[in-house]
């Protein structure tokens, strides 16, 4: 059995990223265990002062029961088995802890990422997005220089 770890944050996004690995022929095809960790939003910190631990808790657990009621369908049509948690603490430690008590599994980050922000890695030998921290401003001194010469 193929064991695939999937961390989301969006059932859209999630669904769009595991599109390819569905795909394939009867032949290739072979029973898959998927182990789908969803990755609840930040509250910030304004509102974490005003809503008390099991609150968040409660919400935690609906929003990720609405996710997972959005992408599950999907993966079982072809009778895969699907194991649905809800990520607490560092995903690096989670993974290892899931690969510990799965067996080897294949590891797929299917968060959306969002501008300004840096993801935690859910591997050891992840790579940062340190160096995407300058396409913006890159491509923002591009278009400042584009239109300096086509004001010329």
């Amino acid at each position: 059995m193929d064991n695939i770890i999937v961390y989301l944050d969006d059932a859209n996004y999630a669904l769009h990223q595991l599109a390819p690995m569905e795909n394939g022929s009867a032949e290739q095809k072979k029973a898959t265990h998927w182990i789908l960790v969803a990755c609840a939003p930040r509250m910030s910190r304004h509102i974490s002062k005003w809503v008390n631990h099991s609150a968040r808790q409660n919400w935690r657990a609906k929003w990720s029961e609405k996710v997972f009621n959005q992408i599950t369908p999907t993966l079982r049509k072809d009778g895969s088995k699907v194991t649905e948690m809800l990520a607490t603490g560092p995903l690096v430690e989670l993974t290892k802890q899931l690969q510990a008590k799965h067996g080897a599994a294949r590891v797929l980050d299917a968060r959306r990422a969002k501008f300004g922000q840096d993801l935690p890695p859910v591997t050891e030998g992840q790579p940062t997005a340190q160096e995407a921290r300058w396409s913006v401003p890159g491509a923002v001194a591009g278009m400042g220089a584009l239109l300096v010469l086509a004001s010329e």
